[in-house]
């Protein structure tokens, strides 16, 4: 036969020509009916645009889709009749209507057309799906803050209207994946897209220009979603010619029923089948997989701390997604390829024995198939090898086709971050690789968004610079290179110390493109650097890992570059490390969040401040809050709240002592009532960044350089000078001004007084302009540099802004009279909302044994009676003094995460002995809101009470030095009512 490579179809020649036919119906216009924050997430972060071209490398293949955004349930109904629209995805908090009523509304206008319900939690719709009609959702994903769901999304939707035409035109290979529960399939679907692009990465690493790689992506496999056994099976009979694997669940609905071995029946039905086609059988439940041995299958356990590994290497080793492996006829291995350059090399090496052996079996057009090069697939697939006179024909008809098909590719690089054209001067935000910016990196972009579009802020604060710091964004994709090539996700599970984590991270090696990017751009910068996380998961709403990462700060000043170069390699390795660390991995457990499910993104960005002899620091570092959990006087929750401190932010967001106040009340201050108040509230510590005389790199087995200093140290120091107010003793009175004889108190009157600095009324606005943009309320991370220059600008930092949680629409819970005379504790300032009667084990810390130099032997005795609850699933109340998870520990205990991860109320005790302020300006506080983890204030000596005879007088289950551990019979019934802050306990 004629095997010359003209043997070939015309339209391999022909532009690619098969692949302008694929994907006809697109995805062109949602209408996203959210809040303007969750809608800027899914559209902005390059959800949309870039991530298309850059991380899933044309998986969109034309136009991204446009998004309508809408925060108006009618205005979207409104839209709908006007013009026509593809998708709509809406979220559950909207205002007109609840979005299954929605739903039906949409049905009514165009009954075909997909409305997907995205959610925060499932548990917080679950009473809607019992009481409303749900036929007008098509199916309800969890979103969790990975801008990928939303592309999922899309593309399946695409799939399946272009499946039966493509499937039948090109014989595009399609996926099966059979899961019912909203929460599993909202993190597979993403990630067996994400698995599915990665193969034909590899084919556009070989080089096609853009055209090309923009219309090779049509021709990939499709993936169908199931929910029930009958669905799974009607696509399977329809497609099972062009099936290349099925991925199921192991419980799923078969005939209407909730049945706990469907998915064994309906891969036990498809391997008989066709007995070689990859099936993978999942489950939570690991006694299962004796299941999938009998069929045979392969079996992957959900809770696997190395899931996302095992579902890698299932597409690798059973998809074909891996290299083409040369086997002989007995099965031995004689070789592997990796791309079609390798496969054309090794075809010219390999026996003939070897050569029939998988031409016979179609395995080269399977694999090439796998890589989307469809006409070449399909021709190889018709030819068999009897139709050649020996296998030198096979031989060159295979390698003379191969070889065409690489000489019609172009070479084409997409690159964001350039070696040769940064400019740090004037570049403010850029970004390194091509994955996701991570949570904190995409608050700051949304900020930089905010800004942009409400240009009369900056006129009325004219006479200051308002801004975010000069930012450098390793993306998420460079943390999973460096994990995968550095073998390091086995520490993602359970069983590491963080020293054991930290040790393997400094060890491995940065991949050297990084390194290269980041040479360019510490050539350009010697400024002070932070190097922070933005991991995914970090500042999600409704869930944030607020402070749980590591942050380091480095002067960048060093004399030899390689030095400092060294310097920044290992904070960002020891950021990538506290991905691992124990407390994110507890907090993860907390919202059913697995730890390998999380990937980093690093911050590099300019540190706000100013040089101040061997020190660098800003004149203020605060965090405000739209919603205040503890107003006083005539504050009201919704007026926010502001906590300041001299110099880094540790002070604030690790709960030490600050100056807290209400930006619309700035005067009204209660721990500055009188001047004994003032002298013994007044913060007397700050933290500053050493950038002279210290060794030749930061010590960064504490805060690198961040050391903490008195504030009579800076006395003659800018910002202390600015800010702080003179003690008179003689006439025990504080006057205004720094600028005389006499001790100095950081009091901050220039500027919640005298007003040098507008920095109540700047909070005001930006927390207002915060809860319009996120819908819900806000917290803001800021610092300010105030400068002696009266011809220069003060600077107002935007350091970070993220969702707060606070449930504006409270369900009533009524506490009486009655509930409050028989309670055994009772409280003016508790936190939350609600009943419960599911604790009935108590911790507290022994009140007469309490030494506030002991405070961190008490956390690790505390850490040790949470892991025994922990593991009998028993949620307990938690009750000491001072401000937990307070890093200073002379103002309270300083738990971590691991300490209290089973937790299900915390009581915190003012008293003689510790009577911090609230610490809701802290990390810690703002996680336990973001849980719904109730949380009550006691203090002593006020109409607050705490039983203590009533507790003591049951027997201990376990005691410690400090800590005492009773379990009451029965749970006791806590009820709060959130709109008045009050709380009960009750047992009887």
């Amino acid at each position: 036969m004629n095997t010359d490579v003209r043997y070939l179809p015309a339209e391999f020649y022909t532009h690619f020509k098969i692949f302008h036919e694929l994907m006809a119906i697109k995805i062109r216009e949602i209408l996203l009916v959210s809040s303007p924050y969750d809608a800027f997430i899914v559209e902005e972060d390059e959800s949309l645009a870039s991530r298309i071209i850059n991380e899933y490398s044309g998986l969109n293949l034309s136009l991204p889709p446009r998004v309508i955004r809408t925060s108006s349930a009618n205005e979207a109904l409104t839209l709908l009749g006007e013009k026509e629209f593809d998708m709509v995805i809406t979220m559950p908090h909207l205002d007109e209507m609840d979005p299954f009523s929605l739903g039906l509304k949409i049905k009514e206008i165009n009954k075909d057309l997909p409305v997907i319900l995205l959610t925060h939690s499932f548990q917080g719709i679950s009473p809607l799906l019992e009481s409303k009609d749900c036929s007008g959702i098509d199916d309800i994903f969890i979103w969790s803050g990975n801008s990928d769901l939303l592309l999922a999304l899309v593309k399946n939707a695409e799939d399946r209207l272009n499946i039966e035409r493509d499937t039948r035109k090109a014989k595009v290979r399609v996926l099966i994946l059979v899961e019912d529960n909203p929460v599993y399939r909202s993190s597979f679907l993403p990630l067996i897209y994400k698995e599915v692009v990665k193969q034909t990465q590899k084919v556009l690493g070989e080089g096609l220009n853009e055209e090309h790689r923009l219309l090779k992506m049509r021709a990939r496999p499709k993936v169908l979603l199931a929910e029930n056994y009958e669905e799974a099976m009607a696509f399977y009979e329809k497609y099972s010619e062009f099936l290349f694997g099925i991925i199921s669940d192991t419980r799923f609905p078969k005939n209407g029923k909730m049945q706990a071995d469907a998915g064994v029946d309906f891969l036990s039905r498809v391997k008989k089948d066709i007995p070689d086609i990859p099936l993978l059988l999942m489950s939570s439940e690991s006694e299962n997989r004796e299941k999938a041995t009998q069929i045979p299958v392969m079996f992957l356990d959900k809770n696997s701390p190395n899931f996302l590994r095992e579902i890698h290497d299932f597409f690798l080793n059973h998809l074909g997604f891996g290299d083409f492996v040369f086997r002989m006829p007995d099965g031995r291995k004689i070789g592997r390829a990796k791309s079609l350059r390798m496969l054309e090399e090794k075809l010219s090496q390999i026996p003939d024995e070897c050569l029939l052996y998988h031409g016979e079996r179609n395995h080269f057009s399977n694999w090439i198939m796998g890589r989307s090069e469809i006409i070449l697939a399909s021709a190889f697939r018709k030819v068999q090898t009897s139709e050649f006179s020996s296998a030198d024909e096979v031989r060159h008809y295979l390698i003379s086709n191969i070889r065409n098909l690489r000489k019609l590719r172009q070479k084409g690089v997409i690159a964001q971050f350039s070696l040769n054209n940064f400019d740090a001067d004037v570049m403010d935000f850029v970004k390194i690789g091509n994955g996701s910016l991570g949570g904190k990196a995409r608050g700051l972009a949304f900020t930089s968004a905010l800004l942009r579009q409400n240009p009369e802020f900056y006129e009325k604060y004219s006479e200051i610079n308002i801004k975010i710091p000069k930012t450098l964004v390793v993306a998420t994709d460079g943390f999973e290179f460096f994990i995968t090539r550095n073998n390091l996700r086995h520490l993602a599970g359970n069983g590491f110390t963080d020293q054991e984590v930290r040790e393997s991270f400094l060890k491995a090696k940065m991949p050297r493109r990084l390194v290269k990017h980041l040479e360019i751009f510490l050539r350009q910068v010697s400024y002070p650097l932070s190097v922070r996380s933005s991991s995914l998961l970090e500042d999600a709403q409704f869930q944030p890992y607020a402070g749980l990462y590591e942050t380091y700060m480095i002067p960048n000043n060093h004399p030899d570059f390689s030095t400092r170069l060294e310097d920044l390699l290992t904070a960002i390795k020891l950021v990538y490390a506290s991905t691992y660390y124990e407390g994110p991995k507890a907090f993860s457990k907390n919202i059913s969040s697995q730890p390998q499910e999380e990937a980093m993104a690093v911050i590099i960005q300019e540190l706000a401040g100013g040089e101040y002899g061997d020190w660098f620091y800003p004149s203020i570092s605060g965090v405000a809050q739209s919603h205040n959990f503890y107003p006083v006087s005539r504050m009201k929750p919704e007026e926010g709240i502001a906590h300041i401190a001299l110099g880094m932010g540790k002070t604030v967001v690790e709960g030490e002592k600050t100056l807290r106040f209400c930006p619309k009340y700035p005067n009204i201050m209660p721990q500055f009532s009188t001047v004994d108040d003032i002298l013994a509230n007044a913060p007397r510590y700050f933290y500053a960044l050493r950038i002279k005389g210290y060794s030749e790199h930061p010590d960064f087995t504490k805060d690198s350089n961040l050391e903490k200093r008195e504030t009579n140290e800076a006395e003659t120091e800018f910002p202390m000078l600015a800010l702080a107010s003179t003690y008179i003793p003689e006439e025990h009175r504080i006057r205004d001004t720094a600028y005389m004889p006499g001790p100095k108190i950081l009091t901050f009157a220039p500027i919640l007084k005298y007003n040098i600095f507008p920095l109540p009324g700047l909070l005001n606005d930006l927390l207002e302009l915060g809860r319009k943009g996120m819908g819900c309320p806000v917290e803001i991370e800021f610092s300010v540099n105030l400068t002696p220059d009266k011809a220069r600008k003060n600077d107002f930092f935007f350091l970070q802004m993220r969702p707060m949680v606070a449930d504006e629409e409270r369900l009533k819970v009524q506490i009486c009279d009655e509930e409050i005379d028989n309670a055994f504790c009772c409280s003016m300032q508790a936190l939350g909302n609600g009943k419960s009667e599911d604790i009935a084990d108590i911790v507290y810390v022994k009140p007469d044994d309490f030494r506030a130099e002991s405070t961190m032997q008490m956390a690790k005795e505390i850490g040790q009676i949470n892991a025994s609850l922990l593991k009998e699933k028993r949620p307990y109340l938690l009750a000491g003094p001072g401000r937990w998870g307070s890093s200073d520990r002379w103002l309270g205990i300083p738990v971590q995460w691991q300490h209290i991860s089973g937790v299900g109320a915390i009581i915190e005790l003012r008293n003689d002995k510790l009577r911090a302020d609230p610490s809701q300006g802290s990390h810690f506080f703002q996680n336990i809101t973001s849980l719904g983890i109730h949380y009550i204030t006691i203090t002593e000596g006020s109409e607050d009470f705490f039983d203590w005879e009533w507790l003591s007088s049951f027997p201990a289950v376990q005691e410690t030095t400090f800590i005492r551990h009773v379990q009451l019979d029965k749970p006791f019934t806590l009820k709060i009512d959130g709109r008045n802050a009050r709380c009960v306990m009750i047992w009887n």
